[in-house]
């Protein structure tokens, strides 16, 4: 009796210990969390206050948004009528046009009728509440890292999310929209997980290479999902800039894509996309339609490939694999045309996932892959030294082994977490 009391005592010593441990971790994740906020929301401030304002990416979105919002939407895409207002906005503008869709001037429209300065704020505390509502939005689906800490501090260290943030871009608004399409696509909700990533069309160079895999597998609820907010989008276009509006976006889309090397269009032969690499490696041997004929060939590959082993892990596995969702989202990356560092947000959901159903010691190989893809992607130098040197095409084949690795991983190849 007198040791069934003893160990009795040192049970509740430890689960005391244990509760207290517990404690204090959920403290200290909070505190970090609430240190982050802090960092992110003066991180929007201090570029508010800085020097380069008028350089960022938003002064070409806010240009968009200030054509509509100014009546002059059927000129949008006229590239004299944006050098013009752009010259009276801003007295060291950035170099880049708007080539936007129509409707993401018409949604913002409201902004420019706010002073610079203060659309950037109102837009930038917008991206910082997104950021930090995605950590606690994917956690259930990320249960790697277990600790929260670990977990905040991978958010934290993400280059392209502060990319995002820094330069006003949509790039988290993206990832959002891809995370609330996993989310409901793994509750077995097709058609919101459709509308979900319809949303994203703001960013159609990647959202439309996925609905390709979607389509390929035949998956008409959620296909369906998408057709509705692409129609809401285009009525949204229509009523900015009117058909001739929307006609001149068409061509100053096909100039962009004949034009590779043009800076003002973003210059797609320095991006980490398939065509970049394509253009980077090939551009001095092949003419630029002979480069696309290459690209779309392998893009339409890839697509194929990705959707036939989505649908056959689901078919042997009578389940849901995330990590094809995973591996359609690399892929979506790559196919783009015009991809910058801050694009790579939505790849933070391949990470996480990929993490989540790491490869079991039977796959030493496939675990050496995926972990050192994962080091890379969050070390921020991988990006900032590549930029600095126009070498971002030098990624795509990063990209490419990790979009390999997820195909592999689709096949329930040594998963640890069981779905949530």
């Amino acid at each position: 009796m007198e040791a069934d009391g003893v160990i009795a005592s040192h049970e509740a010593v430890v689960s005391g210990a244990t509760e207290a441990e517990y404690k204090f971790a959920t403290s200290e994740a909070l505190l970090i969390y609430l240190a982050a906020a802090v960092l992110v929301f003066a991180a929007v401030l201090w570029t508010a206050n800085g020097p380069r304002l008028e350089k960022i990416d938003f002064s070409v979105t806010y240009l968009g948004a200030r054509m509509v919002h100014d009546g002059r939407g059927a000129q949008l895409y006229d590239l004299t009528e944006q050098i013009k207002l752009r010259s009276s906005l801003y007295r060291d503008p950035n170099p880049l046009i708007f080539e936007h869709p129509p409707f993401e001037a018409l949604l913002l429209s409201p902004l420019a009728a706010l002073p610079y300065k203060t659309a950037y704020l109102i837009w930038g505390f917008l991206n910082a509440l997104i950021w930090l509502g995605l950590p606690l939005l994917l956690r259930p689906c990320a249960p790697v890292p277990a600790q929260w800490i670990p977990y905040l501090g991978l958010w934290l260290i993400f280059a392209p999310l502060g990319v995002a943030l820094f330069q006003g871009q949509s790039s988290l608004i993206l990832l959002l929209f891809y995370a609330l399409s996993y989310i409901y696509w793994r509750r077995d909700h097709s058609f919101i997980a459709g509308i979900c990533l319809g949303l994203g069309l703001f960013k159609f160079q990647f959202v439309l290479p996925f609905a390709g895999i979607l389509l390929l597998r035949r998956k008409w609820g959620f296909l369906g999902g998408f057709t509705v907010s692409a129609m809401f989008f285009g009525l949204l276009s229509l009523a900015a800039t009117g058909w001739k509006g929307c006609l001149s976006y068409a061509k100053l889309l096909l100039s962009v894509g004949s034009n590779p090397q043009n800076v003002s269009y973003g210059s797609a032969v320095d991006m980490p996309t398939l065509h970049g690499f394509v253009h980077a490696v090939l551009g001095g041997a092949l003419p630029v339609r002979a480069l696309s004929v290459i690209v779309a060939v392998i893009s339409i590959f890839l697509l194929t490939f990705t959707a036939i082993r989505w649908e056959k892990a689901e078919r042997v596995s009578r389940e849901l694999s995330p990590p094809a969702f995973g591996a359609a989202i690399v892929l979506s990356l790559m196919a783009g045309l015009h991809m910058f560092t801050h694009d790579f947000s939505p790849l933070m959901l391949s990470l996480l996932i990929a993490m989540a159903y790491f490869p079991d010691y039977s796959h030493p190989a496939l675990r050496w892959c995926i972990a050192g893809c994962i080091g890379l992607f969050f070390f921020p130098a991988s990006y900032f030294v590549l930029v600095a040197r126009h070498k971002m095409f030098l990624i795509f084949p990063l990209l490419l082994v990790f979009w390999w690795c997820m195909t592999r991983l689709s096949g329930d190849e040594g998963r640890l977490w069981e779905d949530a």
